[in-house]
């Protein structure tokens, strides 16, 4: 079964199960596969609905970030409740060692000295990185490996 046919499955759960903060979350997602799919006249891939995914994930982060600082507590656990709901359609990424690892050995690999030397580190993980890694993790062991203790 795609990940289409099983966002639509779960939807149906949500709706049987009558559990509306899912099923809200599940419908966001159906109408940004169903606008991608409208705007390019093309049929979605589950390759291509990860990245929608992924991509939804990415904004609820930032707006958790924007409500928590804005001392808006009520909206920021509304977008955790979706947040929930969408990182559970992301393949398993890798754990934190594992990406600890990798980045050991692409920072021996591109013989990167220090901070200015990050863009050539990220060129070397991120086509080793499967789909559903947190790249803000990425980001944040690179820098800690390149910066001086």
């Amino acid at each position: 079964m795609g990940l289409k046919e099983q966002i639509t499955e779960d939807m149906k759960t949500a709706m049987r199960a009558k559990d509306a903060g899912k099923l809200g979350t599940i419908r966001l997602i159906i109408s940004e596969i169903k606008r991608k799919e409208v705007d390019e006249r093309i049929e979605v891939t589950d390759e291509q609905a990860l990245a929608i995914i992924e991509k939804m994930i990415k904004q609820r982060k930032d707006s958790i970030t924007q409500f928590e600082a804005g001392n808006r507590p009520d909206l920021a656990d509304i977008e955790k409740a979706e947040l929930v709901v969408l990182v559970a359609y992301m393949p398993a990424g890798l754990s934190e060692e594992q990406i600890a690892a990798e980045v050991a050995a692409a920072v021996t690999a591109s013989g990167a000295a220090g901070p200015q030397d990050m863009g050539k580190v990220m060129a070397l993980i991120k086509p080793k990185m499967p789909k559903g890694t947190d790249m803000g993790m990425v980001s944040m062991l690179i820098k800690k490996a390149l910066t001086p203790a």
